[in-house]
C-alpha cells in the first residue's frame, strides 16, 4: 500500500495521542475518534504512543514496570487498588508464585490448571504429576498468561481502530512508555497491528525505511502518479524509561536511596521512577539522517524530502517554546526533573495562536541530539509528540516546529473534556512545509461534557506531588476556591469561638 497526495494536491493526517486504555476502551474515546474521522476525512492516522494503558488492572498478571523484569512481580499499589475495585483477581498460579518462592530446583507446582495450585517439594514417584519450577513458568506464565494478554491487546486495538477500519483509513503507530508495560513488547504489538487492514507499520529491517518497531518512514508520493516522493511522515520510537544500573536489589526490592529519588520525582506515580524517561536509540538518531539519503536516492536527485516526525516523548528543546516566569505567575507550570524549581508559561513570540500549556514537559534527563540531527539531515520541518496529556502547543524554535497533541482518551489523566482532542494536519503538495494544523476537540465535535464528568474532573485536578499542588494553586479558579473555602472555614471557626466565649461568660 502506498500513500499519495490527492488530486487537488492535499493530504490530511490525524494525530491521536495517549488513548491509554485497557481492553474495554471508553465509549467517549471511540466517539471522539469517530467524530474526528468524519469531520476531517483523513488520508492517514498516526498513533503517537501509549495506546495501551500497560498498568491497567487487566494486565496485572503480566505487568512490566521495566523491560527485562519478571511479568507481574512489581505491580504498583494503585493498580492493585483498581483491581480490587473492579473485582479483577490475579491468576491462581500467579498468586502462588508470588507468595511462595522456591529455594532450589527441587520445588514443583502441583495442581496446575486448578484454582489452588501449590508449591511442593519433589519426592519419589511424583514426577508424572508435578512439573518443575522452570517448566511451570514456561508453560503457564509465559504461555497462558501472556496469551491472554495478547488477546486483550488485540481487543484494545480492535476497539480504537474500529472507526478507522470502518472508514478504510490507513494508519501507523509508534510506541510510548506505557505500551510495553502490559507485558507484550513493541515487536509483538507491531505484529498484532499488522493483523488489521490498513496498517502501515512495516516489518522492522525489511527495508532502509524500516529501522525498528515504531521507527520507520512513510513516503507520500506526488499526485501525478510518477512515484516521486513529495513528502515523508517519519515515525520514531522515543523509548520508554532511562536505563537503570543501581536502583534495584537482586530480590526485586528498591534501596532507600533509590526510593527517595523515586518519591521526589514529579512523575513518580507515572512509573518513571528515579531514572526518568527514555530517548530514541542511537541507531534511531543515525537513521533520521540516513533515511533522508535513502529518500533522495529514490527520487534520483539526492535531495532531502520535506518531512514531519511523530513520536511519543518530547526532547528537551520543547522547553525552548516556553518563557520562565516568577513562581507566583497565574497558570504557570513548574518544570519536571532537570527543570524543577523553574516556572514557565508559553512564549507567545514563538508559539502559534491557540497553543495551550497545561503541565510540565516530561522529557528525558539526557539530550541525545535528536533536534540537532533533524536540522543536520535537512528536509525536516516539524516534530510532534504526545506524552504530556494536557499540552497542545505548537512553537517554532531551532528552525523546526515543535508541537503536541493532547490525550484523546478518557481513561487517563488530562484536561477538561472539551479540551481533549485529536490534531489535524493539512499538507499541500506544492509546499508541505506550509502546513495548517488545528485541534479537533471534544468540545468542538461532541459537546461540553463527557459521559463521566466526575472522573474527568478528578483526572484534571489530581496531584501526585508537591509540584502538582503548586501548579494547581497557580490556576486562578483553584486558588479562588481554596481561598473561599479557607475564608468560610475561618469564619465558621470564628463564630464557634464567639459562641463558646459567650456561653462561658453566662455560666
Amino acid at each position: 500500500m502506498s500513500l499519495r497526495f490527492n488530486g487537488d494536491g492535499t493530504f490530511r493526517v490525524l494525530q491521536m495521542a495517549d488513548i491509554q486504555d485497557g481492553p474495554h476502551v471508553r465509549e467517549d474515546t471511540i466517539r471522539l475518534i469517530d467524530a474526528a474521522i468524519r469531520k476531517a476525512h483523513p488520508d492517514l492516522i498516526v498513533f503517537t504512543g501509549d495506546q495501551i494503558r500497560g498498568y491497567d488492572p487487566a494486565y496485572i498478571d503480566t505487568f512490566l514496570r521495566r523491560r527485562g523484569e519478571r511479568p507481574g512481580t512489581r505491580v504498583r499499589a494503585v493498580t492493585e487498588f483498581e483491581a480490587r475495585l473492579q473485582g479483577i483477581k490475579r491468576h491462581p498460579l500467579t498468586k502462588t508464585l508470588l507468595n511462595t518462592r522456591p529455594t532450589d530446583d527441587h520445588w514443583m507446582i502441583d495442581g496446575i490448571g486448578t484454582d489452588s495450585p501449590k508449591l511442593v517439594k519433589r519426592g519419589n514417584g511424583t514426577i508424572n504429576k508435578l512439573e518443575s519450577w522452570a517448566q511451570s513458568i514456561n508453560q503457564i506464565t509465559a504461555t497462558t498468561l501472556l496469551d491472554a494478554t495478547r488477546q486483550k491487546v488485540r481487543d484494545t486495538f480492535a476497539a480504537f481502530l474500529g472507526p478507522a477500519l470502518e472508514a478504510r483509513i490507513p494508519f501507523a503507530a509508534t510506541y510510548g512508555n506505557h505500551d510495553f508495560q502490559c507485558g507484550i513488547l513493541a515487536d509483538e504489538q507491531d505484529g498484532i497491528y499488522r493483523e488489521f487492514s490498513g496498517c502501515m507499520n512495516p516489518v522492522a529491517g525489511s527495508s532502509p525505511l524500516a529501522l525498528e518497531p515504531g521507527t520507520f518512514a512513510l513516503p507520500i508520493e506526488s499526485s501525478d502518479g510518477s512515484g516521486r516522493i513529495a513528502m515523508s511522515v517519519m515515525m520514531v520510537n522515543s523509548g520508554d524509561y532511562a536505563d537503570a544500573d543501581d536502583s534495584d536489589a537482586a530480590d526485586g526490592t528498591q534501596s532507600v536511596a533509590a526510593y527517595a529519588k523515586y518519591a521526589s520525582n514529579s512523575r513518580g506515580w507515572d512509573l518513571a521512577d528515579s531514572d526518568g524517561y527514555g530517548t530514541p536509540s542511537p541507531e534511531a538518531i543515525a537513521w533520521l539522517r540516513d533515511v533522508q539519503d535513502e529518500l533522495g536516492r529514490r527520487n534520483g536527485d539526492g535531495q532531502a524530502v520535506p518531512a514531519i516526525a511523530f513520536q511519543h516523548i518530547p526532547p528537551q528543546e520543547f522547553y525552548d517554546c516556553l518563557r520562565e516566569v516568577p513562581a507566583y505567575t497565574p497558570n504557570a507550570v513548574e518544570g519536571a526533573r532537570n527543570f524543577a524549581g523553574h516556572c514557565y508559561v508559553l512564549n507567545h513570540d514563538v508559539c502559534r495562536p491557540g497553543s495551550r500549556l497545561g503541565e510540565a514537559i516530561g522529557c528525558a534527563d539526557e539530550n541525545v541530539g535528536e533536534v540537532e540531527a533533524l536540522r543536520e539531515a535537512g528536509g525536516y520541518f516539524a516534530l510532534f509528540c504526545g506524552h504530556d496529556h494536557k499540552n497542545a502547543f505548537v512553537g517554532h524554535v531551532h528552525d523546526l516546529d515543535l508541537g503536541y497533541a493532547p490525550t484523546c482518551g478518557f481513561e487517563c489523566y488530562g484536561p477538561k473534556s472539551r479540551l481533549r482532542g485529536i490534531r489535524l494536519f493539512e499538507f499541500n503538495e506544492r509546499n508541505p512545509m506550509a502546513y495548517v494544523t488545528r485541534m479537533l476537540t471534544w468540545g468542538d465535535l461532541i459537546g461540553r461534557y463527557s459521559s463521566n464528568e466526575v472522573r474527568v474532573f478528578f483526572e484534571d485536578h489530581c496531584v501526585t506531588d508537591l509540584i502538582g499542588v503548586r501548579n494547581e494553586l497557580r490556576r486562578p479558579q483553584v486558588a479562588a476556591t481554596v481561598l473561599g473555602v479557607g475564608a468560610a472555614t475561618l469564619g465558621a471557626i470564628g463564630r464557634t469561638l464567639r459562641v463558646m466565649l459567650r456561653n462561658g461568660k453566662t455560666e
